[in-house]
Parts: C-alpha cells; structure tokens; sequence
C-alpha cells in the first residue's frame, strides 16, 4: 500500500497550538469558541501536541473533538517529546516556549520504541480519544536526529504496522532533518513548517524531490511565516520566526504583496493556497487564536485564485517556476 492510500487528510486543517495558550492565555471557553469556529467552517483536520501548553491543546482539543462524530475528521498528535512531572517547579510559566500555562511539566525527549509508544498511550489519555490517525515525530533534529532515523522512525512504522495509526510521518522546521528523515523511512506524510511558505521555499531544494521519489504526502504548516503573510499590508517590524525580518525578505515580502494587489487576491489567501500549488503538497495546516481568524482562513483558502499570479510570481523568480 502507498503512503497516499493509507490516510487522506483534508486540504485544510486547524493547527492546535493557539488552544494551548501558545503566546496568550486562552479561557477554556474562548479556546473552544475557536475550534467551534474551525469546525462550522468546515475544517474537518486538527493537529495537536504534547509540547502545545505541556497537552493543555490536546486536552482542550480532546474535548471538543469527543462531541464530535469520529469518522468525520482526522486527528493528528505527535511524538518525541514526554510529559513529566517538572522538579523545578515554583509556581512560573512555560513562557520560555511561549506557552502561558503553568510550567508543572517539563517535556523529555525519548526516541525509544517503549517511549514513542508511551507518548502515544499518554496522548491518547489527554485527548480522551482511542483513535489517531496520523502520529509525526516532533522535531527530531533538536535532539538528536541520528538517533531519531535510527530508533523512533522505526519505531513508528511499527505501530502503524500493528494498526495502533494509520499513517505517520514527522514534523520540523529543518530542511535537511526532513530529507533524511523521508529518504530512511516509510514515511505517509511529513509536517513541513515555515519551509514552503510564499515567502520562501527551502524546501523546495531537497524536500519535495524527496518526497516526490518517495511518494509520501506533505502537510505545510507555518504558512504565514510568524505571522508576516497574514495581513495584505505587510509591517517591517513583523516578528520572523525567532528574531528580526532580514532585510531581503523583506523586500521580497513587499513585491510578492504589490503582485498580489495587482490581482485584487488577498496576500493571506495566496499564503495558504500556495504551497497547495505543489504535487506532493496534501494539506495546509493553519492556527489561529481568534473564531473570526478561523473563519477569515476557511474563506481565503476557497478563494478563487487566478492562474496569473502564480504565472507573474513565477516570472519574477518570487516563487518556483
């Protein structure tokens, strides 16, 4: 069986992370108001994390989900990561991982079989949910990525073997960890974040060839680059993944929004419809902390765009031909 036979994912999903209080505290009722929004806007993929709020977002997600019919949509969680009593604890925050949950936990990186199994279980127990269909191992290169080709890759191919999901894959920001990763194992579907984005394409280079040699899927994630694209009028003091704008992607940013413009297409919905242009892109996964955001995406990802842009984007070297 392919990877593309083993799940086939939604071409919109609602990444999690926002519910974990990911930059600001969210109510519970405010969290849910926002996967409500996500779901009557017809997203019907969510994807979670242990590390999203020390499992606060797959608790909080668990919870709306179980109102939910579960042949209805796909659930995908990840692993790498354990969630341990925190001896350091003193009453602080996880705001060091910009999360605004109480910092109780520390999360502890295990690669092994009995640990990637261990996650899932736990995963499961927070989510209050038998069923995950889609398990990525959760940034393995900021541990130890040999290691991760060499053990958890493995060790999820067999619990996809013995049916405990029905695809798995792995998540990271990191080109090369991705390549690897997709070129040793059998991979369905890989969680590329930041990485093929409108505003740049690294991925491109080794990834896509990868996974088109491979057959595995791509779910793009980050899409809005720290949150860059998500405006038609881009600001020069935009936060950029962990620092300052460098001023060539800024000047990029700014021509890629006045071709958009000369289109009358919104730069948010060419944002996420972009990376949908690819032949091994399956899905895009966006986030949000807001039901109005949650709406506004549905809506720019059914967007009718012009094959003239990506044809001017193209031409002027902002996005491959």
């Amino acid at each position: 069986m392919s990877a593309s036979d083993r799940l086939t994912v939604p071409r919109l999903g609602y990444g999690a992370a926002n519910v974990g209080n990911l930059f600001r505290a969210l109510s519970d009722d405010e969290a849910w108001a926002v996967l409500d929004a996500a779901w009557e806007s017809g997203i019907r993929f969510f994807d979670t994390a242990p590390h999203y709020g020390l499992g606060l977002s797959e608790r909080r997600l668990g919870a709306f989900l179980q109102t939910k019919p579960r042949e209805e949509y796909v659930l995908s969680t990840k692993v790498g990561r354990l969630l341990r009593p925190n001896p350091e604890h003193a009453g602080g925050l996880d705001t060091a991982n910009d999360f605004h949950v109480p910092d109780d936990l520390q999360r502890v990186w295990d690669f092994s079989a009995s640990g990637i199994r261990a996650s899932l279980d736990e995963s499961r127990e927070r989510l209050g949910i038998d069923r995950i269909d889609l398990v990525y191992l959760h940034d393995p290169e900021r541990h130890d990525l040999d290691l991760a080709l060499a053990e958890a890759l493995p060790a999820l191919e067999q619990l996809r073997r013995d049916g405990e999901v029905a695809a798995v894959g792995i998540g990271s920001m990191v080109s090369e960890a991705l390549a690897a990763a997709v070129r040793s194992a059998d991979l369905d579907l890989i969680m590329v974040a930041g990485r093929y984005t409108l505003l740049e394409q690294p991925a491109a280079a080794d990834v896509l060839p990868a996974c088109r040699e491979t057959g595995t899927g791509i779910v793009a994630a980050s899409v809005f680059n720290s949150g860059l694209l998500a405006s038609s009028e881009p600001k020069r003091d935009g936060r950029y993944e962990y620092g300052q704008l460098p001023d060539e992607l800024w000047e990029r940013l700014v021509r890629i929004a006045g071709v958009c413009a000369a289109h009358d297409v919104p730069l948010p919905a060419a944002a996420i419809q972009f990376p949908l242009q690819s032949d091994v892109v399956r899905s895009v996964v966006v986030g949000g902390s807001r039901p109005a955001q949650l709406t506004q995406n549905a809506e720019y990802a059914a967007l009718e765009i012009p094959d003239a842009l990506w044809a001017e984007l193209a031409a002027e070297g902002l996005i491959p031909a």
